[in-house]
């Protein structure tokens, strides 16, 4: 049973190799696409392996407002916020490639987080 064990744990250990997990949100389809790009090519560049642009579920706040301060509650306005995700795994980054992506100039608008 020991022996199982542990081989066991080091059939787990083989497994795990070091990645950079990278998530990116914004409000804008378009500038996401651009963003991912952008994060793509700087990784390449150094000759490391990406898996992604992963999708994933978009996002949506719905916010219903009454149209009138004071009367007429059936009169109301109805918005929405669509929230775009992306997920980015870097395989075995290497020191060149975390300084790349740490150098990089998104365009306005993107919120990335980076785990590593």
């Amino acid at each position: 049973m020991i022996e199982k064990k542990k081989k066991v744990k080091e059939e787990n250990q083989e497994e795990i190799k070091p990645r950079v997990r990278i998530k990116i949100k914004a409000y804008d389809h378009r500038i996401i696409d651009q963003a991912t790009r952008i994060i793509i090519e700087a990784v390449q560049a150094t000759g490391v392996k990406v898996i992604g642009p992963i999708p994933l579920p978009t996002e949506k706040k719905r916010y219903t407002v009454l149209r009138s301060t004071f009367v007429k509650k059936d009169a109301r306005e109805q918005f929405e916020m669509r929230i775009h995700k992306r997920l980015l795994d870097i395989l075995e980054p290497t020191p060149k490639t975390i300084e790349n992506l740490t150098s990089l100039s998104l365009p306005a608008g993107v919120d990335v987080e980076i785990k590593m």
